[in-house]
């Protein structure tokens, strides 16, 4: 059976307006609302997607991130085929009384961390935000790895609060050009809690995926797209057409986001 039959799970997007500066053109390229991201999402054969505000996120420094939240909330409870990231950032301190009040809802998936967009070491914030992260027995998707979100930097503290589960998002991103950040933070991980996932750009150079699941078994690998700021059916033929088996792409493409977030096997998109 060829992989494009499996409904994917993308772990690893947003919807909303970018905005990083840019010439509007450029920032209407990237610029989806919720209703275009599910319908390229199932363009991609993807029957759920864990989306955050890019409200929450940008222009950078000066995104919204309580605003965002609410908003999201009501957005993804009337969109079928939504989760939510509820967006913690820890230089507005009202996101954790949201964190704490979504991550009860049904379509709340877990946390979103950007340090980058909003300003902030990891190193810094890390241990408080990763400590709220494992009271709560959450699901973190963290940007990663550029000079505030360092993959080593987190990975320190998933290693002393294993009741968390660590996503580093942008496997192949790294402000150094190394594209190896992401993995090689998961070799130095201790209790199996921390993966990556494939949203970066630099997911499409030849032969990284299949080096990433080499290096750390194809469960430690999730699907994302980074939609609407890239176009998820590419985002979806970078492993459909990767050089791995299909008990491989599987595992990337819905069953370790099945396990990770308790999904039922045929997840519910309302």
């Amino acid at each position: 059976m060829s992989s494009e039959t499996i409904q994917a799970i993308d772990v690893h997007a947003h919807y909303g307006k970018y905005d990083r500066g840019q010439d509007d053109v450029v920032n209407a390229f990237m610029t989806g609302d919720a209703e275009l991201v599910v319908r390229r999402a199932r363009q991609a054969n993807t029957r759920l997607t864990i989306v955050s505000p890019l409200e929450a996120l940008l222009p950078r420094f000066h995104g919204d991130p309580v605003s965002g939240n609410v908003h999201a909330a009501r957005i993804v409870a009337d969109t079928d085929g939504l989760l939510q990231w509820v967006v913690l950032d820890p230089l507005h301190p009202q996101t954790s009384a949201q964190a704490e009040e979504m991550l009860r809802l049904p379509k709340c998936a877990g946390i979103k961390l950007h340090p980058e967009e909003h300003g902030y070491p990891i190193a810094r914030h890390g241990r408080a935000l990763f400590e709220f992260a494992a009271a709560r027995r959450a699901v973190v998707l963290a940007h990663s790895s550029e000079q505030n979100s360092l993959a080593s930097d987190y990975v320190q503290f998933a290693n002393e609060y294993p009741e968390m589960k660590l996503i580093l998002a942008h496997i192949g991103c790294g402000w150094d050009g190394d594209l190896t950040h992401q993995v090689r933070a998961i070799h130095q991980s201790k209790h199996g809690n921390v993966f990556a996932d494939t949203s970066s750009a630099r997911s499409i150079t030849p032969n990284l995926i299949e080096w990433a699941v080499r290096e750390v078994g194809a469960e430690r690998v999730l699907y994302g797209t980074d939609s609407p700021l890239y176009f998820a059916p590419m985002q979806r033929a970078r492993i459909d057409y990767a050089d791995l088996n299909d008990h491989d792409k599987r595992l990337i493409l819905c069953d370790n986001a099945i396990r990770l977030f308790g999904l039922p096997e045929e997840a519910k998109t309302s």
